[in-house]
């Protein structure tokens, strides 16, 4: 595993808590060529109407600053 890969796992555990409050979750699933980050929604989160501003206020806020290169965080549908 990367260190790129490490930090992101470590930021979706750092939500973790919040999310599982809520009845949800999220996992990591790659980081593709364009340094997009793909995320799958667990749980709660999957239907819930506020997960598109915990990705990009919450998550993709926090990789951007650790990971500069970082261009976004999106999630998969299932």
């Amino acid at each position: 595993m990367s260190e790129n890969e490490n930090i992101i796992i470590k930021a979706i555990d750092d939500l973790r808590p919040y999310l599982n409050n809520d009845g949800g979750d999220m996992e990591f699933v790659e980081i593709t060529s364009e340094k997009k980050v793909i995320i799958r929604l667990l749980g709660a989160c999957k239907t819930c109407s506020a997960s598109k501003m915990t990705i990009k206020a919450g998550l993709e806020e926090s990789l951007k600053n650790l990971i500069p290169d970082i261009t976004g965080v999106e999630s998969v549908k299932d």
